[in-house]
């Protein structure tokens, strides 16, 4: 609404026009349509009084009371006209009920509190003179009545203040109402959408969180059961190449394929008894995000229960003595493996490089592990520091049986300030060696560059020029204490 009353397309109470014309319903159409009959009815009649008085034609006070009645049809579009009119016809003593609604229609609208107050002490200014120029007319006619000075200015000043306070007030107090109730529902409305939003972006967060469980268990089970299943490959490949040369060696390696498959399976039935395990704890409400630490702790222990079982084979073949060295080598694997059930809760160390290239000496590959800097027994930096940089040498060395069997292979370590590095480089195939066939999804460089990345670190992959490839890593590291 303007200054001057004036809706700019709205309704009285802010809703967009959807009735005729200003009116925002019909109903209100219709109140003001018999409102501004009522008012028509009442100027009419006042202006035959006042035609009589006047001593003007009786039609032209009709015509008068006809044609300032119906103003109310505006009044919710201009407030301020209706009441102006009604103050300019005061002399008339007509438009009683036409400056009543008016006042409180101006009240109740967006009219500039200043503008209602001065249009209401004109009207009440108005009604005062109107009422004490026809009080003393009344008076000085009744010869018999002497009422005191005050009693007309009195009377005027009273009859002026009821005419006019009531509707304003009351207006007023609707105004403010319907204003709150405005902010009100506009501060429901956005709290509303305030909530759909926060239901979106939780929806989003648990999308993301969701893919990001199912990537982080992926990447685990493709860690620990793919480099599992590859040297079993090349278990097999040497064992169908030696089968009629070498019956002894190919019995061993045999042994071996039975070994790794049933580790194998051992390691795929925990983590799936682990995935079920979270699973249920998610159906039940319980928290299951921390799968991936449970799987990578499953595979660490399962691993150390695969190395120990493989030194203990390797030493029982070099020993010449039966007995005695089965049970040193069988007391030593019960006292890893309960170590390895504590201290690889965290999932694998740096400590395990070493087993884990000797699993790649006995598929038969050549491979060279120097370690640079001052290391310390046991653990020494934080578990998914020495965890990712395990998984980054166990998947180079994986790829490495892939696509480059027979090829020479050297790991490097390095533990310097701050941080630990490592690289991985093998030199060309070797082209008398035979290809293991074993299948490639991929995901091998893109789960090592996640790990990394999601430290903080630094990874970087390629072909050498020798014809080989390089895969080297920087981890920021925190030493753990202790």
């Amino acid at each position: 609404m303007t200054a001057t009353g004036a809706s700019e397309g709205v309704g009285a109470r802010g809703a967009p026009v959807s009735g005729p014309w200003w009116w925002a319903r019909r109903r209100s159409a219709v109140l003001d349509v018999f409102l501004a009959a009522a008012s028509a009815a009442e100027c009419a009649f006042e202006g035959v009084l006042f035609a009589q008085e006047a001593q003007l034609p009786e039609l032209l006070g009709v015509l008068l009371g006809l044609l300032v009645g119906p103003v109310l049809l505006v009044r919710r579009r201009w407030p301020v006209v209706v009441v102006l009119v009604s103050i300019a016809v005061m002399p008339a003593e007509m438009g009683g009920l036409l400056s009543v609604v008016g006042l409180y229609t101006l009240a109740a609208s967006d009219v500039p509190r200043r503008i209602t107050a001065l249009l209401a002490s004109m009207t009440v200014v108005g009604t005062l003179v109107t009422t004490f120029l026809s009080m003393r007319q009344d008076v000085a006619a009744q010869e018999d009545f002497n009422p005191p000075v005050w009693f007309v200015p009195t009377m005027s000043l009273a009859l002026g203040l009821v005419l006019t306070a009531p509707p304003v007030l009351w207006g007023l107090y609707i105004g403010a109402r319907r204003r709150l109730v405005e902010s009100l529902r506009e501060r429901a409305d956005g709290l509303e959408r305030e909530l759909s939003l926060l239901a979106d972006r939780a929806e989003e967060r648990a999308e993301w969180a969701r893919n990001e469980e199912r990537t982080r268990i992926a990447r685990e089970m493709h860690d620990v059961v793919a480099h599992r299943v590859s040297l079993m490959v090349v278990h097999a490949a040497a064992l169908q190449a030696v089968a009629l040369k070498d019956p002894e060696k190919a019995s061993k390696n045999a042994g071996l394929v039975g070994d790794m498959g049933r580790q194998a399976l051992t390691e795929l039935r925990e983590m799936l008894g682990v995935l079920r395990t979270a699973e249920g704890s998610a159906v039940r409400g319980g928290a299951g995000s921390d799968a991936p630490e449970r799987l990578a702790a499953v595979a660490s222990q399962v691993g150390a229960k695969v190395q120990v079982s493989a030194s203990a084979e390797r030493a029982s073949v070099r020993s010449p003595s039966g007995d005695g060295a089965g049970a040193g080598v069988s007391s030593a694997s019960s006292v890893s493996v309960a170590g390895a059930g504590e201290s690889d809760a965290e999932g694998p160390c740096l400590a395990e490089l070493g087993d884990l290239v000797g699993q790649s000496r006995a598929a038969g590959m050549v491979v060279e592990l120097s370690v640079e800097g001052v290391g310390v027994v046991g653990r020494r930096y934080a578990a998914r520091v020495e965890r990712t940089v395990y998984r980054v040498v166990q998947e180079a060395l994986t790829n490495v049986h892939k696509h480059a069997p027979g090829a020479r292979a050297r790991v490097r370590l390095a533990h310097r300030d701050g941080e630990v590095a490592v690289q991985v480089e093998n030199g060309p195939c070797e082209g008398g060696a035979a290809d293991a066939g074993l299948p490639s999804g991929g995901n091998g460089l893109v789960g090592m560059r996640e790990r990394v990345t999601a430290l903080g670190g630094v990874f970087v992959s390629g072909p050498t020029e020798a014809g080989g490839f390089r895969v080297s890593a920087v981890v920021p590291a925190s030493h753990v204490a202790g």
